[in-house]
């Protein structure tokens, strides 16, 4: 049997060079290792708060897995800012292209036995059942970049208060009940010092 070395979790490794928020002056730099760690501990808690508060049936260790890889792709791309993104359709089309052949890169690295558990973490376009619980991973990642914002600006870094607003607004579009949990009754934590909590 020929086996061939797989670069899959090589590149995973790498996201952790790929810097978030440049277009800004960061207190804090953030990379987008560190980023989907956090997205996937946030995404836990939003599924946990829908299971046990709303009393709802959300499969929360697939939801979370699948935001661990939510932005695997940057190590191809790197972090566009929302921004650059969103700031024509065109653009925005253009970036999802370039996203969706970044997913078939990656998985070509997958070996074969692996490729159809990593298929539809990765794939932008293999969405199935996965589909219906990405609104939660989207909530998480709009409130990992709102807690960066508030970190920033309790640390004196006026620069992300624009940002905070706008998260903030997306947030409210949302209208999701385990998001507005989290906001009233653990958000307000991540404004205090270490003396404070």
């Amino acid at each position: 049997m020929i086996t061939m070395n797989s670069h899959f979790f090589a590149y995973m490794n790498r996201l952790r060079y790929i810097e978030r928020w440049s277009l800004m002056r960061n207190v804090m730099k953030e990379n987008v290792a560190e980023h989907s760690f956090q997205v996937a501990v946030l995404t836990h808690a939003l599924c946990t708060i829908a299971n046990t508060v709303f009393d709802r049936d959300v499969p929360t260790d697939r939801i979370v897995c699948m935001a661990l890889f939510h932005d695997a792709t940057e190590v191809f791309t790197g972090d566009i800012p929302t921004p650059v993104k969103h700031h024509n359709p065109k653009i925005l089309s253009n970036f999802r292209e370039i996203e969706q052949l970044a997913a078939e890169r990656l998985l070509d690295m997958v070996p074969e036995p692996l490729r159809q558990v990593y298929e539809p973490l990765i794939d932008t376009k293999a969405n199935g059942e996965n589909g219906v619980y990405k609104h939660y991973i989207k909530a998480a990642d709009q409130l990992d970049a709102y807690l960066k914002c508030v970190t920033e600006l309790s640390a004196g870094n006026r620069e992300f208060a624009i940002a905070k607003k706008q998260i903030e607004e997306s947030m409210a579009a949302l209208d999701m009940p385990e998001l507005n949990y989290f906001l009233e009754h653990m958000a307000p934590s991540f404004e205090k010092t270490i003396d404070e909590l």
